[in-house]
């Protein structure tokens, strides 16, 4: 699987692609297909935590922009690393950027494997939950996601952010509702910063949380002979 995203992310406008691993064996498996990777302590808290020691080692400066794929995204669109990239270098109010886009299946909206987002008027952040937020208290009897004004967002699980906010990520504390929705990125909004949210009509595809979509995904590789995904 991180061979596939690790290809997925070449596809991008990237300047590099570099996996930042937690156990050798990873790295072996990048090495014996040709992929960059570096070994990161194995005692982070979290991907970003995780970055921050990479962007470290790597030496970037800190207007560079760095953006997360995680490893459980094989199917992941290159365009929309892009367009999480662009939209951090335009706004200059938020510290961080990431992805989202609209539910419209009633069962990812109750699935708590699935995290949800809520905006503000300028396309920021204004939580992240695995519980069904914005709860539709009228339409939700009748299953009409698409109905409600400010329509269900399920949050794509990448992230851009500049080196020099990563690197000062790790120094910010973990706060209350980081421990308890386990999402490091209310870490960002706890201690005031702000998080800009690109809006995609495209599904994403398949993100890998359990054994359940593992299988779903090898089905799906199988089916198509990994074009489009590979």
């Amino acid at each position: 699987m991180i061979v596939r995203v690790a290809r997925r992310a070449a596809q991008s406008n990237a300047k590099s692609v570099v996996v930042a691993a937690d156990h050798p064996e990873i790295v072996a498996a990048c090495a014996a297909h040709g992929i960059a990777a570096i070994l990161t302590s194995a005692d982070h808290a979290s991907g970003s935590d995780r970055l921050a020691e990479a962007s470290v080692s790597l030496g970037l400066d800190d207007a560079a922009i760095i953006v997360n794929v995680q490893g459980d995204e094989p199917m992941l669109a290159p365009a929309l690393i892009d367009d999480v990239a662009a939209l951090l270098a335009r706004r200059n109010d938020c510290v961080m950027s990431t992805a989202a886009h609209p539910i419209a299946d009633p069962a990812d909206f109750d699935n708590a494997n699935i995290v949800k987002v809520v905006l503000d008027a300028s396309q920021r952040a204004l939580y992240f939950s695995r519980a069904p937020i914005p709860w539709p208290r009228d339409e939700r009897s009748r299953g009409e996601l698409g109905t409600v004004a400010a329509a269900p967002l399920r949050h794509v699980g990448l992230y851009a952010y500049r080196a020099g906010f990563l690197r000062r990520f790790p120094t910010l504390a973990r706060c209350p509702l980081e421990e308890i929705e386990q999402l490091e990125q209310l870490r960002v909004l706890w201690h005031g910063e702000r998080i800009a949210v690109h809006v995609s009509d495209t599904d994403p595809g398949l993100g890998i949380d359990t054994p359940e979509d593992l299988a779903r995904a090898r089905e799906l590789f199988a089916l198509h002979g990994g074009v489009g995904f590979a």
